[in-house]
C-alpha cells in the first residue's frame, strides 16, 4: 500500500533519495541550514543572494526550520511533516509509510546549521556589525587601542555630522530660493494684474467723462433746439438721433456739436465749465468725479449683483481675458463696439464689460406662461424633449405618452388658458426620446424612440416620410445637420452612432463604439463633425470623413455624458450625471469652464445652449441658467412656486425632464416630469 500512494496537494514535488554516508550528512547539513524559515533566509544568505534549492523543505519550499529526519532519511521542517503526517500516513518524499513515532530531531544538523547561520551573518554583516560582534563574544582589546577606536569614531561623527549639516543646509537654500522663485512669479503676475487695471480704469473713467460732456452737450442742445420755435424739424431730427445714437461714440458726439458755428462754440464753452464745476465740487467733497453721474436703482442693484454673488468667478474671467489681450499684437487695430471708437481700451477689456453687461442684465427667471401637457393624474407625462422649429413660430414635445405635439408659441404665450390644445399631433408606436427639427425644410422633424426606430415626420401631414430600423436598442439621440437638411444622425444604447439620408432608405454611415450612446449632435458649421456623448464619461468628437478614430476624446466627467450641445462651431456645452455641466473648445480641444449647482445623479434632465448662456434642469425639480464664463448659476427658478397659481406641494418628487432656448431670445422653454410646461423669461 505504501508502495502506491500518491503524493496529494500537500506535496509540491518528489526529491530524488539521498546516497547514505558522508553524502547524506552533507545535505543534511545543508537542508537543516535553513532552520530559521524563509524570513531569515534574506538575512542568512544576503539581500540577493538565492539559497541552495536542497535547503528547501520538500512541503513549503521554504528553508527548513527546526529540522526532523524521516525514518527514510528526508529532512523536512518538524510542523511542515507533522501537519502532513496529520492527513496522510506516507512519506511525501518517497512515499513509504510514516507516522509521527518515525520522526527523530537531528541535534548535530541543528548546531551546525546555527553555526553557518552565523557564518552567513558574519559574512555580509557590516563593519560596524563586526567589530560590534567581536566585542559581544569577549575579543581582548587594549586600553590604548579602545583609545585610538573612540578617537577614530568621535572623528568619524564630527564629519559625519558635518556633512549631515551642510547636506540639511542645501536642502533649506534650495527650498527657499525655490519659494522665493514662486512668490517672485506671483508678485510679478499681480504686479501685471495692477497694471492692467490701472490702465483699464483710466481708459473707463475717460470714456465715462466723456459720455457725460455728451450727455451736457445734448441737453443744452435740447434746451436751445425747445426754446427755438422755428426749427421742429432740426428738434425731431436731434431727438431721434438721442434716442438711437445716445451712446454713438465719442468722434460721432464730438462731430455732431455744431463745431462750425459761434453758436456751437459758446455751447462748447458752458459746458466745458459747467464740467470743471461738477470736476471742482467732487474734489471738495472728497468723492471721485465719475460718481457724481446719477444711477438708477436697476444700476445699482446690477452692481450689487457682481459684488454680491460673482465677484471671484468674474475677476477670474477679466484677468484671463485681459492677459490674454496683452499677449496680442500691439498693433492690432481697436475694434469698434456698435459705433463706439474705443480709443485706449485693451485687448480683453471689451470682451469683459460684454460678459460683464450681459451677465449683469439678468438675476432671474420669470414665467410668462404655463401649460398643461397632459391628464395631471396619469403617470405618462414625462416630457423628454421640447424643441423650436426654424422660425421659432411652433415648438414640439415628445415623451413616454407615445404623442409628438406641436404647439404655436404665441398663442401659449398670448393666450392664457387652462389647457392648450396643441394644433397637431402625431401618435407613436413607441415612448419617445427625443425630437429635432429640420433646420431647413420647416414642416420636417425627426424623432428616435425607445424601440431603436429613427423616424422623419411631416408636421403638415402629419404622416411619417422615412422610418430607420437598423439600431437594436433605444435610440436616446437624433439631430438634423444644420447644413444639409438631407442629413441626421443618431445614437442609441447599442454603442452605434448611424448617420442617415432622408434620400435612402438605409444609414450611410456607422460608428461602431464601445459603451452606450446617450447624446448626439452635429457642429452648426460643418456636417462633417458630430459629438457623441457615451455611457463611458467620454465626449467623442468625430469627423464623418474618417470615422476609424475620433478627431479628440474630452475627458472629464465623472459619469455618463447626457447631453451634447454647441455654442458655437468652436464651443461645445456638455452635462453629465455627475452633476456637473462642462464648457470645451473643440478648435483647441481643450476644457474651458466647469458649472455646478444643479443636482443631477440618474436621469436625464435636459440641457440648452445660446450665444451667452447655458441652461439646463435639476433634478430639485428646478431649472439653472449660466453665463457661459461663470461657473456658478446666474438665475434659477424652481417649479411648484406661486407663479401662474402653481401650488403643487409634492413638487419636490419631480424633477425637470427638458429644457430648450428660443433663438436670439432671453425666453426657454422648460418641461418638467410632471407633464408641466412653463415659458420662463431672464428678467432683470
Amino acid at each position: 500500500m505504501a508502495e502506491t500512494s500518491s503524493t496529494g496537494a500537500l506535496v509540491p514535488s518528489v526529491k530524488p533519495e539521498p546516497k547514505w554516508g558522508a553524502e547524506a550528512v552533507t545535505l543534511s547539513v545543508t537542508q537543516a541550514a535553513g532552520g530559521e524559515g524563509a524570513t531569515v533566509a534574506g538575512e542568512v544568505w544576503g539581500v540577493g543572494v538565492e539559497p541552495d534549492k536542497d535547503l528547501l523543505c520538500p512541503i513549503c519550499m521554504q528553508i527548513i526550520k527546526d529540522a526532523f529526519l524521516t525514518a527514510c532519511g528526508h529532512t523536512f521542517c518538524y510542523m511542515c511533516i507533522v501537519t502532513h503526517l496529520n492527513n496522510k500516513s506516507d512519506c511525501p518524499c518517497c512515499g513509504q509509510y510514516l507516522t509521527t513515532n518515525q520522526l527523530y530531531p537531528n541535534f548535530l544538523l541543528n548546531k551546525l546549521l546555527k553555526k553557518q547561520s552565523a557564518r552567513q551573518i558574519a559574512k555580509h554583516a557590516s563593519p560596524t556589525e563586526h567589530l560590534r560582534l567581536a566585542l559581544q563574544q569577549g575579543f581582548e582589546v587594549s586600553v590604548k587601542e579602545l583609545d585610538n577606536i573612540l578617537s577614530l569614531l568621535q572623528e568619524k561623527k564630527r564629519k559625519t555630522e558635518q556633512e549631515e549639516a551642510e547636506t540639511n543646509m542645501q536642502i533649506l537654500l534650495d527650498f527657499l530660493l525655490c519659494l522665493k522663485k514662486q512668490k517672485l512669479d506671483e508678485l510679478n503676475e499681480v504686479q501685471s494684474d495692477l497694471r492692467y487695471i490701472k490702465e483699464d480704469i483710466n481708459s473707463v473713467e475717460r470714456h465715462r467723462i466723456e459720455l457725460y460732456h455728451a450727455k451736457e452737450r445734448y441737453s443744452v442742445k435740447l434746451r436751445m433746439l425747445a426754446d427755438d420755435p422755428m426749427a421742429p424739424k432740426v428738434r425731431s431730427s436731434s431727438l431721434d438721433k438721442h434716442n438711437t445714437g445716445f451712446i454713438a461714440g465719442t468722434r460721432a458726439v464730438q462731430g455732431g456739436t455744431c463745431s462750425n458755428s459761434s453758436q456751437g462754440k459758446k455751447i462748447d464753452t458752458k459746458v466745458q465749465g459747467n464740467s470743471q464745476g461738477y470736476q471742482r465740487k467732487d474734489g471738495l467733497s472728497g468723492s471721485d468725479p465719475q460718481n457724481a453721474i446719477s444711477q438708477s436703482g436697476l444700476a445699482v442693484a446690477r452692481k450689487r449683483r457682481v459684488h454680491a454673488q460673482q465677484f471671484n468667478d468674474l475677476q477670474e474671467y477679466y484677468l484671463q481675458m485681459r492677459r490674454q489681450g496683452a499677449c496680442q499684437s500691439k498693433n492690432q487695430d481697436e475694434r469698434d463696439v456698435n459705433g463706439l471708437s474705443r480709443e485706449g481700451y485693451h485687448a480683453g477689456l471689451e470682451d469683459f464689460q460684454s460678459v460683464l453687461t450681459t451677465f449683469t442684465r439678468y438675476s432671474r427667471l420669470r414665467v410668462i406662461a404655463e401649460l398643461r401637457h397632459g391628464d395631471l393624474f396619469h403617470s405618462a407625462n414625462i416630457v423628454s424633449s421640447i424643441e423650436f422649429d426654424r422660425d421659432d413660430e411652433l415648438f414640439a414635445t415628445a415623451g413616454v405618452s407615445r404623442r409628438i405635439k406641436v404647439f404655436e408659441f404665441s398663442t401659449v404665450v398670448n393666450e392664457p388658458a387652462d389647457v392648450h390644445l396643441p394644433v397637431v399631433e402625431m401618435q407613436t408606436r413607441s415612448k419617445l426620446s427625443c425630437l429635432s427639427w429640420n433646420k431647413s425644410i420647416k414642416n420636417h422633424i425627426a424623432s428616435s424612440d425607445y424601440e431603436g426606430i429613427v423616424t422623419v415626420w411631416d408636421v403638415s401631414t402629419r404622416q411619417s416620410v422615412m422610418e430607420y430600423d437598423e439600431h437594436e436598442k433605444r435610440a436616446w439621440s437624433v439631430d438634423f445637420s444644420p447644413t444639409d437638411p438631407s442629413l441626421l444622425v443618431s445614437g442609441s444604447d447599442d454603442c452605434k452612432v448611424k448617420i442617415w439620408c432622408t434620400k435612402q432608405e438605409a444609414s450611410v454611415l456607422n460608428i461602431d463604439m464601445k459603451a452606450n450612446i446617450c447624446c448626439v449632435k452635429y457642429n452648426p458649421g460643418s456636417s462633417i463633425y458630430v459629438a457623441v456623448g457615451s455611457a463611458d464619461h467620454h465626449i467623442h468628437y468625430y469627423d464623418l470623413r474618417n470615422t476609424s478614430a475620433p478627431v479628440h476624446i474630452f475627458s472629464g466627467h465623472r459619469k455618463a455624458v447626457s447631453y451634447v450641445k454647441f455654442l458655437s462651431s468652436n464651443e461645445l456645452a456638455s452635462a453629465s450625471t455627475d452633476s456637473t455641466l462642462r464648457l470645451w473648445d473643440v478648435k483647441e480641444h481643450c476644457p474651458v469652464r466647469t458649472y455646478r449647482g444643479h443636482t443631477n445623479e440618474k436621469n436625464f434632465v435636459g440641457l440648452t445652449v445660446n450665444n451667452e448662456y447655458i441652461a439646463c434642469g435639476s433634478e430639485t425639480n428646478e431649472v439653472f441658467v449660466y453665463h457661459k464664463a461663470i461657473s456658478k448659476p446666474a438665475a434659477w427658478h424652481k417649479f411648484g412656486c406661486s407663479d401662474m397659481d402653481d401650488t403643487d406641494d409634492d413638487a419636490g418628487s419631480y424633477f425637470i425632464s427638458a429644457v430648450c432656448w428660443k433663438r436670439d431670445s432671453p425666453t426657454i422653454l422648460t418641461a418638467n416630469s410632471q407633464g408641466t410646461i412653463k415659458v420662463l423669461v431672464l428678467a432683470a
